[in-house]
């Protein structure tokens, strides 16, 4: 800022002379003071300058509508919406989340360095502030394979890029525990930026070792009790409500007057769907206002509470020197978004975003799937028994439970029956023939096939079914259109989502790839038989994510999350 810009702002907050922008007769939010204040906002160069009466060049009456200072969602993955950063941004600017902490480690397993150069390079032409947390755990263990291997010395090429802010979630709490070299590289590389957690399942000392380390967020909180002994130590709190996992309900009880500074709203992973039904951060606010925590407050913690966090500086608030990042409001018990603005010009209006974007170009990040031939003797599971551990799957849940079963068998090999299932992983990235196998109980699916190269956290190839040529068929058909979800039935590919960027997002907007979707979870319902308390393509991408308990599959086999080993599928 120069003096001249100075000076004229002085000048605008003392009331000399007219603001460029005026928002008048405003149910003024203050987060700082749990006030209402009714007023005008000046603003000018993007920024608020007054709070007041005041008169502006433009002016824009909110005749009593409240004004909020805009939503910050504190841990967030662009790719889980399968679209492109600038097609995100049009979903939720316009819903009042104009700022995100994104962790691009979906696309880095695919792509590596290349992958947060795109997230970063997409960001810069759009009114969406995407700050990033550099991805901490590619591959997420050392138990699969992914495209690509980061450590701290390539990690550290982007350590001081103004929009990355420290270190994204460290999965790998084993290595932090156990101070391994490798992961405490990282955790020093990090430089004393923001190191965020993903250890749900410890506790006590091996707690205050992660956070000695530097853990400073944890949003993977199950648990009231996992959520106050990690307050207690000085952590900040993601209250997190997205598509696969849903805490809120259960976490905002934890939340009172004087722990409710530490906590802030995240999504972690948002779905399509969801993104267009519910929104983003304002779809938390709603909540959180229904469980009985005070409106102000839900406010506070969905702005000013992670801007903090974060070291955001400018951002959070409605006062002077803040960015002038605002959302009008309705009333305070339905909490619908009217209007948006970011940095004082007008993005968003009635749901609809208000401005255009640059696409760059995304070439490098197509063509990545790269598999060798599959056959069907790369399926076969032999038994010689007929006792066997399965992954049985959970409603609503990403946890799997580890139980023991007796299967069909038929000359020594599994044969899939209505109620469990083969599933294969199939390694993508280097061609290196990998075929991981196991077993599902409770999906559900019926003579077909489904298939995905959203396989979290690696996206290798995933498929299901109960016939191995519709299986087959399936990772051909993905490997023909560049990665997506497809639908294979009797020998027919019946429907396939093509997501060519890194095998993860659409080139089309957020409207058609959720209409293509939602084609293709009636066909699965409907035509496969698969159980209706799954949906069977969020289901089936978290199968192979070997970090969250009981027993998952990876390209290198079948592997139990508790004991941090594989297992055999036979019970010998």
């Amino acid at each position: 800022m120069n003096i001249k810009t100075l000076e004229k702002m002085i000048h605008i907050a003392k009331g000399a002379r007219k603001a460029e922008l005026v928002l008048k007769n405003a149910n003024i939010i203050n987060v700082f003071t749990n006030e209402i204040i009714k007023g005008d906002v000046a603003i000018y160069g993007g920024k608020i300058v007054g709070i007041g009466k005041y008169n502006g060049e433009e002016e824009i009456d909110l005749e009593g509508k409240y004004l909020s200072p805009s939503f910050i969602d504190g841990h967030v993955h662009i790719e889980s919406s399968m679209v492109t950063p600038s097609e995100f941004a049009k979903a939720i600017l316009p819903r009042g989340t104009t700022t995100i902490i994104a962790d691009p480690h979906e696309i880095a397993n695919v792509k590596g360095m290349e992958g947060i150069e795109y997230i970063l390079g997409e960001s810069k032409n759009l009114p969406l502030d995407i700050y990033v947390m550099l991805p901490s755990c590619v591959p997420s263990t050392p138990f699969e394979n992914a495209g690509a291997v980061l450590q701290a010395k390539e990690l550290s090429k982007f350590i001081d890029e103004t929009k990355v802010l420290g270190l994204g979630e460290m999965m790998n709490y084993p290595g932090v525990i156990n101070a391994d070299k490798n992961v405490l590289e990282k955790l020093i590389m990090a430089n004393g930026k923001i190191i965020d957690g993903h250890g749900p399942v410890i506790s006590g000392k091996e707690l205050n070792a992660y956070v000695v380390a530097g853990t400073k967020t944890e949003h993977e909180c199950g648990s009231l009790d996992e959520m106050i002994e990690r307050l207690r130590l000085g952590m900040h709190i993601h209250i997190r409500e997205g598509s696969a996992a849903r805490n809120l309900k259960d976490l905002i009880k934890g939340v009172n007057k004087d722990n409710l500074r530490r906590c802030i709203f995240c999504t972690d992973d948002k779905h399509p769907g969801d993104l267009l039904k519910d929104g983003s951060i304002d779809h938390n606010i709603r909540l959180a206002i229904k469980e009985g925590i005070d409106p102000i407050d839900c406010i506070k913690m969905a702005s000013l509470n992670a801007a903090e966090c974060y070291g955001l500086k400018g951002k959070g608030a409605i006062a002077p020197r803040y960015m002038a990042d605002l959302v009008v409001i309705d009333n305070l018990e339905d909490f619908n978004i009217l209007k948006v603005f970011k940095e004082g010009k007008l993005v968003g209006e009635n749901l609809e975003p208000l401005f255009d974007v640059e696409y760059t170009d995304n070439s490098n990040m197509k063509n990545t799937v790269n598999i060798k031939k599959v056959t069907a003797e790369d399926l076969m599971i032999y038994i010689k028994g007929e006792k066997v551990n399965v992954i049985k799957l959970l409603p609503h849940s990403l946890v799997t439970e580890k139980v023991e079963r007796k299967v069909i068998v038929e000359d020594g090999k599994f044969k899939s029956g209505p109620d469990i299932l083969k599933v294969a992983v199939i390694e993508r990235h280097n061609k290196t023939g990998n075929v991981g196998l196991a077993l599902v109980e409770g999906f559900g699916l019926k003579s077909g096939a489904i298939a995905s190269t959203v396989a979290h956290d690696s996206h290798n190839i995933i498929v299901i079914g109960d016939r191995d040529e519709d299986m087959i068929l399936a990772i051909e058909e993905l490997e023909r259109v560049g990665g997506g979800i497809t639908i294979v039935s009797e020998g027919n590919v019946i429907d396939t989502l093509p997501l060519k960027i890194g095998g993860l997002m659409s080139e089309e907007s957020l409207e058609k790839v959720d209409e293509k979707l939602n084609k293709m979870l009636n066909i699965a319902y409907e035509k496969l038989g698969v159980n209706r308390e799954y949906d069977p393509f969020m289901t089936l991408s978290f199968i192979a994510l070997p970090v969250i308990p009981d027993i998952k599959v990876t390209d290198m086999g079948l592997f139990h999350v508790g004991e941090f080993k594989f297992m055999d599928i036979e019970i010998r």
